[in-house]
């Protein structure tokens, strides 16, 4: 299968088969894509936790709004997060960065205050959200992303400090009865002509 291929038949599912469970070896794949995500300078300013226990995916259920159900019935949850804490990243860019790109970091970022630098980090975490949900997509694992999840709830079910929770995603294999498959109900995209320049 193409990646083409692979990203026509991806959606996000509605109704995970509980039955189904990823293996871990595929779980392993992941976890290594995740960790070859690219960030800018290099920054990698977050962490990933990929949960399989059922007593902990049902806490963060209940911290998922109109999630619960994907969350329960899903085999995994992987939460996204990025680092809050200012002093935790300069500390870990300043041990694990050349002399470049922390001067990036120190001459452009840095300058334009907190709020701007914590933008800046989580966008970086949103590129890893692009390449799981390609990966999940290309090894044939459903997805479910989500930002409809209570972060301050998350981060105190997961025990996380200096991390904040932006995101999460379900995935599992897609229940047959799903409505929301590529086969039942088509995929809408606003035209190509409209969203893709080729100059």
């Amino acid at each position: 299968m193409t990646f083409l291929q692979s990203m026509q038949l991806r959606y996000t599912t509605k109704k995970y088969d509980a039955t189904k469970k990823i293996p871990s070896e595929k779980i392993d794949q992941l976890a290594e894509i995740l960790l070859l995500t690219p960030s800018s300078i290099n920054s990698q300013p977050w962490k990933f936790v990929i949960i399989s226990d059922e007593n902990l995916k049902a806490a963060l259920a209940e911290a998922s709004m109109f999630n619960k159900e994907k969350i329960n019935q899903g085999s995994h949850l992987v939460v996204l997060n990025v680092i809050d804490d200012l002093e935790l990243f300069e500390k870990q860019v300043a041990e694990n960065l050349p002399e470049g790109a922390l001067n990036y970091y120190k001459t452009f970022i840095k300058p334009l205050g907190e709020e701007h630098a914590k933008i800046w980090m989580s966008r970086q975490v949103y590129i890893a959200l692009g390449i799981l949900l390609s990966a999940t997509a290309n090894m044939e694992i459903d997805s479910t992303p989500m930002e409809g999840i209570e972060p301050e709830k998350y981060k105190q079910i997961l025990g996380l400090e200096g991390y904040q929770p932006l995101v999460a995603v379900a995935l599992g294999a897609r229940d047959n009865d799903d409505s929301n498959q590529p086969n039942v109900r088509p995929k809408s995209r606003i035209g190509r002509e409209t969203i893709v320049e080729i100059r």
